[in-house]
């Protein structure tokens, strides 16, 4: 008889809180503790456990575990950044979200009950091998003792690359079969890896489950024809680069059909393009691209976070080389990245003319005028009653991306910028983290951009915020009520 999975003492006091607060007083109650002495760590490991504990995954990636745990690696970070008591705001959402799917009807009743590694075998490849076997006919609850025991015996990172094997597959199905597992990783090099046992399984039983990886035939033959795996791939990109990289970043910028991506990231790898420069080419690109959109889709973001997902495990030695050109030429092919080619402006926008015309303004000033349009979108009445995949950006979004454009022509201070657009994602309860996810995605990216390239991270991240901005905010309105902003 299985038993439900109890957490190590010093922690489960504190999941049993956020499973056993109730909805409405959860935020004031997540406050509180913080400001008591929780550690934002504490709080966000907590959050996690119980989610995981008492929330099951529905089909399909939006419920359960996913997304509150998919969004941990950017909300801690973006706790980090910001000042005083709205370091505080990520976390409260976070909590939040988990504590909301707890008890949320159609994600429950559940409880995670314990599981120990397979026995059976004392090594890896017999397990995998029998493995398969329960992969294939969907039986995904049998992965979590398979996949406990390859933590056992590989490192972390050659987990996540057998785990990759499966999920890349499976991208064109949902982008969240990449994101989920790695966000997972990436928490658990904050929280430490004891937390594995815990934490990697709703990633695995979510990757694992049905529908079956289909075969990458064109992706193979591509990595094939370009004898990508006979050559050594340079990792590290520099200056050197910098006209090739534009060059590439221009010509992904104005594609039309992204299917032809590729074919152009594998030539520049062949023609001598590091790994590293090729992702940040395909970064700027893809900013661009999202900056043609014209998506009103708060949740059609993974343009930019699928790319800073390629860029971590393109970064991670233990990551095979096959896994790493596989997740990187399917970028494309992600339901939520696709879903933006079909609402592309036909040229480069804003508009250098649109640009031009507007009145010079100071830094203090564009800011100001930045937050004022974005805060002006009225909140709770901006969800057309149409399918959210069809929404389409208002007039008043296209105009943010502009005046973001104009702040960057003018050079001005980006983390000033940064800072404005962590605060607007804080009130974000609409998007399930991915207002959160994608801000940190675009953070890590002006960061690892070459400065002749990285603004336009920062001006996509202005469309971004003003399209999400003001669908719903519950989370964010009742804090305010405690929290001193």
């Amino acid at each position: 008889m299985y038993k439900p999975v109890v957490y190590p003492d010093h922690i489960e006091p504190l999941v049993l809180f956020v499973e056993e607060t109730p909805p409405d007083r959860i935020v004031a109650e997540t406050y509180k503790k913080l400001k008591s002495g929780t550690s934002v760590k504490e709080m966000l490991l907590a959050g996690a456990l119980a989610v995981i504990r008492s929330s099951d995954l529905p089909p399909g990636h939006h419920g359960g575990p996913l997304h509150p745990i998919a969004g941990l690696h950017a909300v801690r970070n973006l706790s980090e950044r910001l000042p005083g008591e709205y370091a505080m705001m990520p976390v409260v959402q976070n909590v939040a979200l988990a504590n909301k799917h707890i008890n949320h009807f159609s994600m429950g009743p559940y409880i995670l009950a314990e599981t120990k590694p397979c026995t059976w075998h004392d090594e890896v490849e017999p397990a995998v091998e029998e493995m398969q076997y329960f992969m294939d006919r969907g039986a995904y609850h049998a992965m979590d003792s398979y996949y406990l025991f390859f933590m056992q015996k590989e490192t972390p990172m050659q987990v996540l690359d057998r785990l990759l094997q499966t999920a890349v597959p499976k991208n064109a199905a949902d982008d969240h079969y990449l994101i989920f597992p790695t966000n997972t990783w990436r928490a658990l090099e904050y929280f430490g890896w004891e937390y594995a046992q815990y934490l990697i399984r709703p990633a695995v039983r979510y990757v694992t489950r049905p529908p079956t990886a289909k075969a990458m035939l064109e992706i193979d033959e591509l990595i094939e024809e370009h004898g990508l795996l006979s050559r050594v791939l340079r990792y590290k990109t520099n200056e050197g680069e910098t006209e090739a990289v534009t060059e590439l970043a221009d010509t992904i910028a104005n594609l039309d059909k992204f299917e032809e991506s590729p074919t152009l990231l594998a030539k520049a790898l062949a023609d001598g393009l590091s790994l590293e420069g090729t992702v940040e080419a395909l970064s700027v690109g893809g900013s661009a691209l999202f900056l043609r959109s014209k998506t009103g889709n708060p949740m059609d973001v993974h343009i930019n976070t699928g790319i800073n997902i390629r860029r971590y495990l393109l970064s991670q030695p233990e990551i095979s080389m096959q896994t790493k050109l596989r997740a990187l030429f399917t970028w494309n092919t992600g339901p939520e990245v696709k879903s933006a080619q079909y609402k592309l402006a036909p040229v480069l926008t804003p508009e250098r003319e649109t640009v031009a015309s507007l009145p010079q303004r100071s830094q203090k000033q564009l800011i100001g005028d930045l937050e004022a349009l974005i805060d002006s979108l009225p909140v709770g009445e901006r969800r057309p009653m149409t399918p959210i995949a069809t929404w389409v950006a208002s007039d008043e979004v296209k105009h943010a991306a502009a005046l973001a454009q104009q702040y960057a022509d003018n050079n001005y201070d980006p983390n000033a910028l940064i800072e404005m657009l962590g605060k607007i994602a804080c009130r974000d309860s609409f998007t399930e983290m991915h207002a959160f996810k994608h801000h940190q995605a675009v953070y890590e990216e002006f960061k690892a951009t070459r400065p002749s390239l990285h603004w336009k991270h920062l001006v996509s991240a202005v469309q971004a915020a003003a399209i999400s901005h003001g669908r719903l905010q519950e989370v964010y309105d009742n804090a305010r009520e405690v929290i001193h902003f």
